[in-house]
């Protein structure tokens, strides 16, 4: 990579980190049901409004790049995520904190939509996947610091705001400011796009089975990291009768292992094949899925929480960018789809709600593990 394209890239890796302010949701919901006394049907309701926002945003997104380009609409997304960062700010009733995590949804389905391909205007070729990897290791970082922040506040960090554990909205709203900034000042030259983007001829794409398969995977993917941002806290707490603030370590046990994940994946895909790297990473998320469900003790179930952060680092960057590189002539489209499938978000913690307030948080992991099934068996379909 050459020097300018390197300078090219660090406001788009800031950007990467501002996308990770979505992953606040697991953590933020937790603390959300505790103040309101909600049930987990209720909370879950929260991770699946903000990733409900992807099944209709993500489809125009790619159509508004064509028209308006991929950086601009980058900016827009963060200028929407800067306001869903206001309102918590405002106050923690039930109704502003859902305005608050919609608009965070919006923002996060119009960032991961052109993020994504702004890169591959950047870098292209063999080092598209091993960047888009060590973006989501950026991106991770903001994830694994979000559980951290909220305790820092929750147990008096900054008691003059009067934020407790909502003073994390005021820091990444900082930081969202500064990558709007550093964005719209530096030039990036765009490929134009070679073909229309409609959501017709979008969801037309579903008619390559590779497509399909990618879009499913990328389904389960997000559905089992949200699933572990609400799930793993909940099973310390009963298991091992930790309070929220100490049990919501957990959340960043999973994203320290998962940004550990994405920078190891960004060196290893250099030599291995990212279909090598889905197929380990799969088969890891399984195993420790399955040892959640018989585990009781804390260390072995943050062991756990740890191998499933690890394995699920790099599921989306592989996905991704082996649909992206399938179809390059509808990139635009592609990526819309891709992100389209981060619906499974929604999807995932409305079932797993469902499934622990009838059998106990045991439901949640046996959702989770399903999914988890499923990319085990993409891994060896992709081999073929």
């Amino acid at each position: 990579m050459s020097r300018q394209s390197f300078l090219r890239l660090l406001p788009v890796l800031l950007c990467f980190f501002a996308m990770g302010f979505v992953d606040l949701v697991g953590i933020a919901t937790n603390y959300v049901q505790h103040d309101l006394n909600l049930t987990d049907s209720q909370a879950n309701l929260f991770p699946s409004l903000v990733f409900f926002w992807f099944l209709l945003f993500s489809v125009p997104t790619g159509i508004l790049m064509n028209r308006i380009g991929r950086k601009r609409t980058v900016l827009l997304s963060l200028v929407v995520t800067l306001f869903s960062l206001v309102l918590p700010l405002l106050g923690e009733g039930y109704v502003l904190m859902l305005v608050s995590f919609s608009l965070l949804g919006i923002g996060n389905a119009l960032m991961q939509t052109s993020l994504n391909p702004l890169v591959s205007d950047i870098v292209s070729g063999r080092q598209l996947t091993p960047t888009l990897t060590f973006g989501q290791f950026v991106k991770a970082i903001a994830s694994f610091v979000a559980p951290l922040l909220a305790a820092w506040g929750a147990m008096g960090g900054l008691p003059m705001l009067g934020l407790e554990w909502r003073v994390l909205f005021l820091v990444y709203g900082l930081v969202g400011v500064l990558a709007v900034l550093a964005l719209a000042a530096t030039p990036i030259e765009e490929r134009p796009a070679s073909t229309t983007c409609s959501v017709g001829s979008t969801l037309s794409l579903l008619r390559n089975p590779f497509i399909l398969l990618a879009f499913c995977g990328i389904m389960c993917h997000v559905g089992i990291d949200v699933g572990t941002n609400t799930t793993a806290p909940r099973l310390l707490m009963h298991y091992a009768g930790l309070s929220l603030a100490t049990a919501g370590f957990a959340t960043s046990v999973y994203f320290v292992c998962r940004t550990a994940g994405c920078l190891l994946g960004s060196v290893l895909m250099q030599r291995l094949s990212p279909r090598v790297v889905l197929t380990v990473s799969s088969v890891m998320m399984l195993l420790a899925l399955a040892g959640m469900m018989v585990i009781r003790t804390e260390m072995a179930l943050y062991v756990c929480i740890g191998l499933i952060g690890f394995g699920n680092s790099n599921v989306f960057p592989i996905i991704f960018a082996s649909a992206l590189q399938r179809e390059e002539q509808q990139a635009n489209a592609v990526s819309a789809l891709m992100i389209m499938g981060l619906f499974g978000g929604t999807v995932l913690p409305l079932l797993m709600g469902i499934a622990s307030d009838a059998v106990g948080q045991q439901g949640a992991v046996i959702v989770m593990a399903v999914a988890a099934c499923y990319l085990v068996a993409l891994a060896v379909k992709l081999k073929k």
